[in-house]
């Protein structure tokens, strides 16, 4: 709960950056993390067995409920702890589980943004420090994309022209073809392919 309160803590950038830098690269923290690795999936097997445990002691409960069972007040008293511990041990070893998740996920997130943070104060001070050239080199390079763009755009619309053009060349000529057909009287199947 201590290292999930420090990592969202409120930290001032340098602070957080230390932290992170010290718990992302130190040999000594992955050294632990392995370590917690191992603990952690005994912790899972733990779980395992205390849901099963669990399910198991709620069913004899329910057995000595329905009157099977002898039916006493040590036995009830018995079977209420198990139960109990049962759960207990079920909602330790489940929550344990559980906060690993979330450590893990926001450890991940906070060094994911540390980095987003790095890359945005690298590329603000690129933007700002640019020099009067860099701006009128690109000044210059979105004049000329403009001109190619505007070529472009003149290029295809002669060519919609031209193809308007062709389209209605081509129902001009189907039909004049037809009334000569129907003047001659000859008949053509070329129009049919």
């Amino acid at each position: 709960m201590a290292t999930f309160c420090l990592l969202v803590a409120p930290l001032p950038y340098t602070v957080r950056k230390k932290v992170l830098t010290f718990l992302s690269e130190s040999p000594i923290v992955a050294k632990v993390a392995y370590a917690l690795k191992i603990s952690f999936i005994f912790v899972a097997i733990l779980f395992v067995d205390a849901v099963q445990r669990m399910f198991r002691v709620t069913a004899e409960s329910e057995l000595a409920k329905s009157g099977q069972v002898l039916n006493d007040v040590r036995t009830e008293t018995n079977l209420a702890a198990r139960k109990f511990y049962s759960q207990r041990n079920t909602y330790l070893t489940g929550f344990t589980l559980f906060l690993s998740l979330v450590l893990t996920r926001t450890f991940y997130i906070q060094l994911d943004l540390l980095h987003t943070q790095e890359q945005y104060a690298k590329l603000k001070k690129g933007t700002s420090s640019g020099s009067a050239a860099q701006n009128g080199d690109s000044l210059k390079e979105v004049a000329e994309l403009k001109k190619k763009l505007a070529a472009e755009e003149a290029k295809t619309r002669d060519f919609e022209t031209l193809k308007k053009q062709a389209s209605q060349q081509a129902a001009e000529f189907d039909r004049l073809a037809t009334k000569y057909n129907e003047a001659t009287g000859t008949v053509s199947d070329k129009r049919n392919d």
